[in-house]
């Protein structure tokens, strides 16, 4: 049933008669136990499940008080390795639109889609309208040079802006009726992106170096290319590589012919390799946050996108020496 249809069915259960008819037609079976889905008098929102924290916020920003959004990730949990659960499936089945990454970010993602065949839950593959930069990962990582694309697409602000505006576009397909709000929405937060971009721009601009280390995985290509900067990791895009003793001397050699005095590590990952490494170049240890999840702290703190990304320009400006 669509979502028209069951605004329809509402809008009638409001008025006592309809609201007898509409209950009737379920007890016979005419209609599906799920088409009430909220109280009479109140007209049902649309229904948005997103996969990763970004996708969140944005889709929140977009959707005002016309739609309900979640997060189908818990807090803390890694998004390459979490697996769904029956309850997560149930939340889907009755969702409106699921927006994720892509399978190169949520590997369990297409056996979901999969299973939303002949459902009617829409869609919204974001690595579907973009264009994935290859890891090369400065030839460090075990992925180097292998046709490995990025996922973490929305380390790049210009990205965000077209994620922003196809997120509106999807929604005001969804509800047409509230197209006009979609778009302003969308276009305020495009504002605040625009600005956090300018932001980085400015104060990445003059920095002594344009290097940096991270004690971990290759997530933060996409910010790297934005401003000019070049990343260095101990290991490729996945999260549960490690990196050879090999890897691990090129690295440290590296970083002590570029001048580096800072490793970043993440900070939902442990951070032992950043500390080795730091340790053997003399270096400080400083905090980036890819954003793909957060932690029950930050949940409860009422921390945001466009706050962790503040926080990651501070890490920035000090490890690369800005003025």
């Amino acid at each position: 049933m669509s979502l028209t249809h069951k605004r329809a069915l509402n809008e009638m259960s409001s008025n006592k008669f309809g609201g007898i008819l509409v209950a009737a037609l379920i007890f016979l079976g005419w209609l599906p136990a799920g088409s009430l889905l909220c109280a009479p008098g109140s007209p049902r929102k649309a229904s948005i499940m997103t996969s990763v924290f970004p996708l969140l916020e944005f889709a929140r920003a977009v959707a005002g008080e016309e739609a309900e959004v979640k997060l189908l990730l818990p807090p803390g949990a890694g998004v390459h390795t979490w697996q769904p659960r029956p309850s997560d499936l149930g939340k889907l089945y009755a969702s409106d639109l699921f927006i994720f990454i892509g399978s190169r970010l949520e590997p369990w993602a297409q056996d979901i889609i999969k299973s939303l065949s002949g459902r009617k839950v829409r869609v919204l593959e974001v690595s579907g309208f973009l264009t994935l930069m290859e890891s090369g990962n400065e030839g460090h990582g075990q992925e180097a040079g292998h046709g490995v694309f990025d996922p973490h697409v929305w380390l790049d602000f210009e990205y965000d802006q077209t994620i922003v505006r196809r997120i509106g576009e999807t929604l005001s397909e969804l509800v047409p009726a509230a197209a006009a709000t979609f778009r302003t929405n969308a276009e305020s937060y495009i504002e605040k992106l625009k600005t956090m971009d300018e932001l980085y721009k400015k104060d990445l601009g003059s920095c002594r170096l344009r290097t940096f280390i991270v004690g971990g995985h290759a997530a933060f290509g996409y910010l790297a290319r934005r401003y000019n900067l070049k990343q260095i990791s101990l290991y490729g895009l996945s999260p549960d590589a490690e990196p050879t003793p090999k890897q691990m001397i090129e690295v440290i050699n590296l970083s002590r012919k570029e001048g580096l005095r800072a490793v970043f590590f993440e900070s939902n990952v442990n951070p032992k390799l950043a500390k080795v490494l730091a340790k053997e170049i003399q270096a400080k240890t400083l905090t980036l946050n890819p954003g793909h999840n957060l932690s029950k702290e930050e949940i409860a703190a009422g921390m945001t996108f466009l706050r962790l990304m503040e926080q990651n320009l501070k890490a920035l400006k000090e490890g690369l020496g800005c003025e």
